[in-house]
């Protein structure tokens, strides 16, 4: 039997007493970055709020410093705020999706770790125990992805357009192993605390495939699983920001596969007036260090 065989869950079927049963006295903390996310953020705290209690010991929105009610609407829908800043804040915070992710493990005590992207439209609330169910249910998974359609505008299966034009044909150039993996940049996944902890972050939105590329080399393809989670709305990001996404990808990948990609600028352009002009942005792909790590080190 095939890994995507062994470890896809096309219709996950676990409930939340089915996940409480099974976790045993593990704890499960749910955590959704936020940046600029008041329209969304609400249903997508109310659609996990339920499970706390049972399934979830704790909820928490990472706030990457919003300059909108993304805080307020967060609170009044039942999580915990916590600003990037207010987290190991003897380390001026960068900025990147990987870095709140990041911090977020020094902001909370669960033995398994959910994120959840706060851009989701109509969350579905069995989002959260179909992802805890492989690493609850499975011996050895310590990390799962979860997988669905995607469409472009809410109107179209035309979403992912960065995994299907970079991330898998990268992966299967430098990882072929990997190349079963449905959504290997999809921001709804779980992980063990165990390994989360132990691998380096990377900064931007590299962060994902960063982590993919280290539970395998880690665990193996035993310790990946994935869940099909239906339909995932979100909103749909210009060519323009998907191409600085690529490249923050790109050097991840590279760089867990032994292949050097230093920060540097990425140049692109944009016509103006009839003229193409260079329009450059900084590109990190340093990683942060491994969390365990950081939390061993001397404060102070």
């Amino acid at each position: 039997m095939s890994w995507f065989e062994r470890r896809t869950w096309q219709e996950p079927g676990w409930t939340p007493a089915d996940i409480v049963a099974a976790k045993g006295d593990r704890t499960v903390s749910v955590v959704l970055p936020a940046l600029d996310e008041e329209r969304t953020v609400g249903d997508v705290v109310a659609s996990v709020r339920p499970l706390v209690g049972s399934v979830v010991d704790e909820l928490i929105v990472m706030d990457s410093g919003s300059t909108d009610a993304t805080a307020e609407t967060a609170e009044a829908a039942g999580a915990r705020v916590v600003r990037r800043e207010d987290v190991l804040p003897d380390l001026p915070p960068v900025p990147g999706k990987g870095e709140v992710l990041w911090r977020s493990l020094a902001a909370t005590s669960g033995d398994l770790v959910v994120f959840l992207d706060s851009d989701l439209v109509d969350p579905d609330p069995a989002f959260v125990p179909s992802l805890l169910g492989p690493l609850v249910a499975e011996r050895g998974v310590h990390l799962v992805k979860g997988f669905y359609r995607r469409p472009l505008r809410l109107e179209s299966t035309g979403g992912g357009r960065v995994t299907e034009l970079l991330a898998r044909p990268v992966l299967s150039a430098l990882r072929p192993a990997l190349g079963g993996l449905i959504q290997p940049l999809g921001g709804e996944y779980a992980g063990t605390r165990e390994f989360l902890e132990s691998v380096p972050f990377a900064a931007g939105y590299g962060v994902e495939i960063g982590l993919l590329l280290d539970a395998e080399a880690r665990y193996g393809l035993d310790g990946l699983a994935q869940v099909n989670l239906g339909v995932r709305k979100h909103r749909n990001r210009s060519l323009r920001q998907l191409g600085v996404m690529s490249r923050q990808i790109l050097g991840t990948a590279l760089d867990r596969c032994g292949v050097p990609a230093a920060d540097a600028p990425f140049t692109q352009f944009v016509p103006v007036d009839g003229e193409w002009l260079p329009d450059v942005t900084d590109v990190r792909v340093a990683d942060r260090p491994p969390m365990r790590e950081v939390l061993a080190r001397p404060r102070g």
